[in-house]
């Protein structure tokens, strides 16, 4: 395989020293990727920042891509289907990372604003790998919830409302959808104007899933780890929400290893390399288990201190990429 080459993400964690043997890799920092770095590699392993579509691929003999994220949309997937380029994810990788930056919401939520969970109906919009978790823990906290997924309801038919019921229910409406043409401000002006005055919004997702301007202009409270224009994120904006994250709701230390475990696993099929069950050492893989309500008000803090971090970004949002970039990755505790 020592013909095999393979460009990667400077930043993806735990990679540095793993395919050396195996491949020649060259390491580049994510948005500075460019044509001609990738002209002759076989393979790019990368994360968000870096734009995958005709003008970076164009004339390269690339035909994998491995992006060590959940999401997909920036990737030109169906300029790679016409190419003969294999994208894979990483989904699922740090879905209880969410989970647990959506428990450390909750918590700071209910002790500044004065409630428990079964005074509130949560929104849950988008109901796959994150929206599955949240919709378990909020349910075995106490809260009443209720939620939107069209393709899952038409598949499954489980009971999911439509979306705009959804919205006029909610006390609290997250969102945890991929990003796509059919999901672009699909939190807009007008759903913004069904919510009841005193809804809270969450957006983990991406940022254009919630059309920023119009979340600014309703002046309706919201938690926002996601933004339009990342990372020139809306100061103003930045600055009236709830708590604001520098899109780091899933980095948590075992979802990081999890997305660098999948993307090795789909690289060792595609290429029969030695990695199908590789995990990095030194990391625990999650423990998954219940914690009750009254645990994890108790615990989140020692983990997690949620409003430390929003006043960070909220003083320095110019220093939102940098934030992202270095981030001591949480660890998983249930």
């Amino acid at each position: 395989m020592a013909d095999l080459k393979i460009v990667a993400d400077s930043a993806i964690p735990f990679l540095k020293g793993v395919l050396e043997p195996y491949a020649r890799i060259e390491y580049i920092k994510g948005s500075d990727i460019s044509h001609d770095d990738v002209r002759d590699a076989d393979v790019l392993i990368i994360r968000t920042r870096t734009r995958c579509n005709a003008s970076l691929l164009e004339g390269s003999r690339v035909r994998l891509i491995l992006t060590a994220t959940i999401g997909f949309d920036h990737i030109d997937l169906p300029w790679c289907r016409a190419h003969n380029i294999t994208v894979s994810t990483a989904a699922g990788c740090n879905a209880r990372g969410v989970l647990q930056w959506f428990s450390a919401v909750m918590v700071h939520l209910s002790r500044e604003l004065g409630f428990r969970p079964e005074e509130k109906t949560l929104g849950v919009v988008g109901v796959g790998h994150v929206g599955s978790l949240i919709k378990a823990y909020a349910e075995s906290w106490g809260f009443r919830v209720v939620c939107c997924d069209p393709p899952r309801e038409e598949r499954e038919h489980l009971g999911f409302l439509p979306l705009e019921e959804v919205a006029r229910q909610a006390d609290i409406l997250t969102f945890h959808v991929p990003y796509q043409p059919d999901t672009h401000h699909l939190c807009d002006a007008r759903l913004l104007a069904l919510l009841r005055p005193d809804c809270i919004v969450l957006n983990s997702s991406r940022g254009a899933v919630v059309d920023n301007d119009a979340l600014r202009e309703s002046h309706l409270r919201a938690v926002l780890d996601v933004w339009e224009h990342e990372p020139q994120i809306d100061r103003e904006l930045a600055e009236r929400v709830l708590l604001a994250t520098p899109h780091i709701a899933g980095y948590s230390l075992q979802g990081k290893a999890n997305a660098t475990s999948i993307t090795l696993a789909t690289l060792s099929r595609h290429y029969d390399l030695p990695f199908t069950t590789w995990y990095p050492e030194g990391v625990a893989p999650s423990s998954p288990r219940p914690i009750s309500w009254e645990e994890l008000c108790e615990s989140i803090g020692r983990h997690y201190d949620i409003a430390e971090e929003s006043r960070r970004l909220k003083s320095h949002p110019e220093a939102f990429e940098e934030m992202r970039n270095n981030y001591p990755y949480r660890k998983e505790y249930f």
